[in-house]
């Protein structure tokens, strides 16, 4: 597809998305210095908005409060709070899928970010990736590629480790103290351990797992899959199966492979597959995007879209029965 065939497209949801994982990210790294959440291991309680938060056992030990009443409040306090946040999110995942790996989680915005560096280093998302990409993007616009890209790779990769290792720190330890011992380049030895083997573990992750962690080795993004994949209504990428023949406009000289909705997916999945082969969907939309690009740079309409309800229902037998969706 010439580069002129195509405007380049930035659907109102991939710029809600992008603003919505920028701002969880804050969230997160700055949770615990406001004491929004977090657990200190000096004080042995945590803090939620703001307040300190006991469970009860203290009193206990003291001699304060019985068993029953302890009993009680660590059920009320810990248990209940834990297994509600856990009901919502699986209730939003059987629903709509793993939203919130796709829009919200800090870890999945690090995993597209070095996608897009390795895509300008290498041609693939992936170091394990056998095809490369097609080097252009979904409206025909050709992506530069040179190896020096492997420089800001690896100092990325590192960054957003160090960074993660310092936050996961904080969440531990007071965070005036972690920060302040940074600022003057005085951390304490556990303090040093720790960043370094969290700061190595991440970078090596982030380099040549991170796709792997996400498909199998988050429990958060694998229980919101198992809760997707149980309900056959839940909301999926639908694929117009008679209206194949216009995937011909997409990457027609790159082969088979080369669909701009495959390349656009960060989680290196198919998108005109079974739901099954979707496992891991983080419902993310730039296939979706991709496909609208492509589709209006040659007036036609989109032929992947988010259905749910019935149509995920017929969507997904006529796909049984017709196999591969193009």
């Amino acid at each position: 597809m010439p580069a002129s065939a195509a405007k380049p497209y930035a659907p109102p949801s991939q710029i809600l998305r992008r603003v919505l994982q920028v701002g969880f990210f804050f969230l997160f790294a700055l949770a615990p210095v406001f004491d929004l959440l977090r657990y200190d291991l000096t004080l042995g309680h945590a803090f939620f908005l703001g307040q300190p938060w006991h469970i009860g056992i203290d009193a206990f030990l003291a001699g304060e409060a019985g068993a029953g009443e302890t009993v009680a409040n660590i059920l009320l306090r810990l248990f209940l709070p834990l297994l509600a946040a856990a009901a919502l999110l699986m209730l939003i995942a059987w629903r709509w899928g793993r939203l919130y790996c796709g829009w919200l989680c800090p870890h999945f915005s690090a995993v597209e970010t070095i996608n897009r560096l390795m895509l300008r280093a290498s041609g693939k998302h992936s170091i394990w990736d056998r095809q490369p990409t097609p080097p252009r993007e979904a409206d025909g616009s050709p992506r530069p590629q040179h190896p020096v890209w492997w420089i800001p790779i690896f100092i990325a990769a590192i960054s957003v480790a160090f960074a993660w290792a310092v936050v996961f720190l904080s969440y531990l330890l007071p965070p005036a103290e972690v920060y302040g011992n940074l600022l003057h380049l005085s951390p304490t030895r556990n303090q040093f351990i720790f960043l370094a083997a969290a700061t190595t573990v991440l970078t090596m992750e982030f380099l040549f797992a991170r796709h792997l962690f996400c498909r199998y080795g988050c429990a958060v993004g694998l229980f919101q899959s198992l809760a997707w994949m149980a309900n056959r209504g839940a909301m999926v990428v639908g694929y117009e199966r008679f209206r194949a023949a216009d995937c011909s406009a997409c990457y027609a000289e790159g082969g088979p492979g080369h669909a701009a909705c495959e390349a656009a997916c960060p989680m290196r999945l198919k998108p005109r597959t079974t739901k099954r082969e979707m496992f891991t969907c983080t419902q993310c939309s730039q296939c979706v995007s991709a496909c609208h690009t492509v589709q209006s740079g040659v007036g036609k309409p989109v032929l992947l879209k988010w259905v749910d309800r019935d149509a995920a229902k017929a969507n997904e037998a006529m796909v049984s029965l017709t196999g591969r969706r193009d």
